[in-house]
């Protein structure tokens, strides 16, 4: 396999950590910019384990496309009531699959490309609240 290979693979393993580390730093903006840092080093680290300067920055930029992708979907769940473990438990699958399928040739590029696009995708469709059980609430 050629270097292309293994900076795809460098990205996709990005993705997956940034979407864990997205879900794990949920919550205020503070923690999202933290979150964006984390994955960039530890995409670096990956890429650096995996090749050379090129591979590092391959999963440099996965980290950071994946926190942002995932760090849309984490606060509008949080916003709309979910529960930080529950969320944490889900993204840590979700990265898992995505750290599989990162090893299948070009699917790494796929991912670091797609995630963002779904989440802003997300952004517009998405609305504020379930208003089912607040009709009964009494103020």
């Amino acid at each position: 396999m050629g270097s292309w290979y293994w900076i795809g693979v460098s990205a996709g393993l990005g993705v997956a950590v940034g979407v864990l580390v997205a879900a794990l730093f949920a919550g205020t903006r503070v923690a999202l910019t933290a979150s964006i840092v984390i994955a960039a080093g530890i995409g670096v680290a990956i890429g650096f384990a995996l090749g050379q300067w090129d591979e590092a920055l391959g999963g440099g930029v996965g980290g950071v496309l994946g926190a942002v992708g995932s760090a849309q979907l984490v606060s509008g769940t949080m916003r709309r009531g979910g529960e930080r473990f529950g969320i944490a438990v889900f993204a840590g699958l979700a990265a898992l699959a995505l750290a599989a399928i990162a090893w299948i040739p070009i699917a790494g590029y796929l991912e670091a490309a797609l995630v963002p696009v779904l989440a802003a995708r997300l952004r517009g469709r998405a609305p504020e609240r379930y208003a089912g059980l607040r009709s009964l609430a009494r103020d």
